[in-house]
C-alpha cells in the first residue's frame, strides 16, 4: 500500500504539514501550560475542608469529564461570541483544551498528593506552616514524582485531541492532511502524513517518559 503513495504530492505539500506540525506542538504545549495551572488550582480547592471552596471544583472536574471535548469546544466557539467575546480561534482551541485537560491534571495530582503518608502532612502541619507553604514545600515535591508519568500519559491524549480543532478552521497537522484530501483527492496521502506527525510526537513524548523512569530508578538506587 505504502508504495502506491503519491509521495510527489506529498513532498509538494510538507511545508503545510511542517506548519501544521509547529501549529499543533505550540497549541499542545500552551494548552498544556494552562491545564497544569487549571489542575494545581482545582485540585487544591478540591482538598480544602470548606465546602463552599471544594464543591465548585469538585464540580467542574465532575463536568468536564462527563462531557465530550467536541461539545466543550463548539460551546466556547459558538457560545462565546454570543455574549460578545470575541477571540481568534487558535486561542479558543487553546482554551479549550486547558479547560479539558486540566480537569484529568487534577486528578493525577490528587492521586498523588493522597499518597503522601498522612504522618507527613500532620508534621508539617504541627509545624506551623500555612497550608500553601506546606504544598509548596513538602507535599508536592514528594507527590512529583508519581505524578510524572501520568501528566506525560495526558499530555500525549491532549496532542490527539488537538485534531478536533481543525473543526473550527485551525490549521494544524489533521487540518493540513484535510486540505491535501480536499484539494487533490487524496485521503490516503493526507492521512498517512498526518499520522506520521502524530507518531513523531507520540514517541517523542513516549521517549521523555522512558527518560524519566530510568532517573527515577537511578536516584532510588543511589
Amino acid at each position: 500500500m505504502l508504495l502506491n503513495l503519491n509521495f510527489r504530492v506529498i513532498g509538494e505539500t510538507l511545508p503545510d504539514f511542517w506548519q501544521g506540525f509547529l501549529s499543533t506542538l505550540t497549541i499542545s504545549l500552551s494548552a498544556f501550560a494552562g491545564a497544569v495551572a487549571i489542575g494545581i488550582l482545582a485540585c487544591a480547592l478540591s482538598l480544602q475542608p470548606a465546602r463552599i471552596v471544594r464543591i465548585p471544583a469538585v464540580i467542574y472536574v465532575d463536568v468536564i469529564r462527563a462531557t465530550p471535548l467536541l461539545a466543550q469546544l463548539y460551546f466556547l466557539y459558538f457560545g462565546l461570541p454570543y455574549f460578545g467575546v470575541l477571540m481568534p480561534e487558535i486561542m479558543i482551541g487553546v482554551i479549550a483544551l486547558s479547560i479539558n485537560s486540566g480537569a484529568y491534571v487534577s486528578e493525577i495530582i490528587r492521586s498523588g498528593i493522597m499518597s503522601i503518608p498522612q504522618g507527613q502532612v500532620e508534621a508539617s502541619a504541627s509545624s506551623g506552616l500555612t497550608y500553601w507553604q506546606q504544598m509548596r514545600l513538602i507535599i508536592l515535591p514528594q507527590a512529583l514524582r508519581p505524578m510524572v508519568s501520568p501528566l506525560i500519559g495526558q499530555a500525549i491524549v491532549l496532542v490527539k485531541d488537538s485534531s478536533l480543532l481543525s473543526l473550527i478552521s485551525i490549521l494544524e497537522l489533521t487540518r493540513a492532511g484535510q486540505t491535501l484530501a480536499n484539494d487533490r483527492f487524496m485521503p490516503v496521502e493526507g492521512l498517512a502524513t498526518t499520522a506520521v506527525g502524530y507518531l513523531i510526537i507520540y514517541y517523542g513524548l513516549k521517549f521523555m517518559a522512558a527518560a524519566w523512569l530510568r532517573l527515577n530508578r537511578l536516584s532510588v538506587r543511589h
